[in-house]
């Protein structure tokens, strides 16, 4: 059962990567700031470019050019620089356009870059910036989207973390875990779902390994998660772990297991139907790792072993929610490494406060006698994982 289970998480996770390599909406731009002059080249594929298309035309250079220069610019001491015209038109390979803007700024402090192209047309559009800082000769790279339109890149966060020490690497991650209603639900879900210390083990030892990889991964570019996916994947696993627990407790898996791939199967018809953010492909990926998880999970007696796989593909998907937060701040390359080790750090030790208090709680109700009987605190608490996972997966996916 165990090899089954993983040849379906292998071919889901070979249909999220087709989905989400086809589907995005994105632009490329490189930012090079030179004192207080800026110079922007902007790389937008042709079906981007197309969105601006009026009664079926598509937009000229002019247009695009307008649109740029009011939707893409620097900013320096809160006012925005002035641009220097021409707008050029540079050569690009076919199926893109590229432009060339160059920008004075009244001063070269406290510099920042404004993204607000297209997302106003697609909310999920994300824009891959690269900042390149002559005087300093730092190269950074930024996701702007729209929830993230504007970048510090000179007097910034990049600076503070230039300067931070190793301990406040370290307190950025326990505050991600902390402040991350989502990453603390979903550690209730595993917390729940282990009887003895050793499943405990098993669960977080997988979550930490898969966590870990990606968050690496996509800090370091080799990777780069999209958010939105990301964010609606996190709240499934979410309502995954809360209706594993429903299913070992009740031990009906056939019927909850059909009931939630089901649903995801539903949703990718509305999806195709045109409703919806997520790729079809991607929520029958997901319908199809969920159907056979639940199910595999409510036939197998001891599932510890089994669950630090689950638990570790469960990591890869949240760690790339924590690289979200990371790839908004400037990074700066001479200390990513340190970076990675100190937010990693605390991560775990957010995940282990957490887990402690939690476990330390149970046994503090069950000495004095306060403890409801484990199917009611797991009846309800799965429940209520399982109504908020899945609120959150469906706002996310229709966002």
């Amino acid at each position: 059962m165990p090899k089954i289970l993983l040849g379906m998480l292998a071919l889901a996770c070979c249909i999220a990567g087709r989905a989400d390599a086809h589907t995005r909406s994105e632009s490329h731009s490189l930012w090079e700031i030179n004192g207080a002059r800026v110079d922007l080249v902007m790389t937008i594929p042709t079906i981007e470019a197309d969105r601006l298309a009026k009664n079926g035309v598509a937009p000229s250079d002019e247009t695009l050019k307008a649109y740029l220069v009011d939707h893409m610019y620097p900013m320096a001491e809160g006012k925005r620089c002035d641009v220097v015209p021409p707008v050029e038109t540079l050569s690009a390979a076919p199926g893109y356009r590229k432009y060339d803007l160059t920008f004075n700024c009244s001063s070269a402090n406290n510099l920042q870059i404004v993204s607000s192209a297209f997302v106003e047309l697609i909310a999920s559009h994300t824009n891959f910036a690269q900042v390149q800082n002559v005087a300093t000769g730092e190269f950074t790279e930024q996701l702007l989207t729209l929830e993230h339109e504007k970048v510090e890149v000179t007097g910034g966060a990049g600076s503070r973390l230039k300067t931070a020490r190793f301990f406040e690497f370290i307190q950025m991650g326990m505050m991600h875990i902390f402040t991350g209603v989502d990453h603390m639900s979903f550690l209730l879900g595993l917390v729940l779902i282990s009887r003895r210390l050793r499943d405990l083990v098993f669960v977080v030892t997988g979550f930490t390994i898969g966590h870990s990889l990606t968050l690496a991964l996509a800090v370091t570019g080799v990777l780069r998660p999209h958010a939105e996916y990301i964010d609606a994947l996190v709240a499934l696993t979410i309502a995954l772990i809360g209706a594993e627990n429903i299913v070992v407790q009740s031990q009906k898996s056939k019927l909850i297991a059909l009931g939630a791939g089901s649903s995801l199967v539903l949703m990718a018809i509305v999806r195709w139907l045109g409703f919806g953010d997520l790729p079809e492909l991607l929520l029958l990926g997901a319908a199809l790792f969920t159907t056979n998880y639940l199910m595999i999970s409510g036939s197998l007696a001891d599932a510890g072993r089994v669950r630090i796989l689950i638990t570790l593909v469960f990591g890869l998907i949240h760690g790339f929610g924590f690289a979200a937060d990371l790839l908004q701040l400037q990074l700066p390359p001479e200390r990513l490494a340190e970076l990675l080790v100190g937010f990693n750090l605390g991560v775990e030790v957010g995940q282990l406060t957490l887990v402690l208090a939690a476990t330390s709680l149970v046994l503090l109700l069950r000495r004095f006698k306060l403890l409801l009987p484990r199917p009611i605190v797991v009846d309800v608490a799965a429940a209520f994982l399982v109504g908020l996972g899945v609120f959150w997966f469906v706002s996310r996916s229709f966002a």
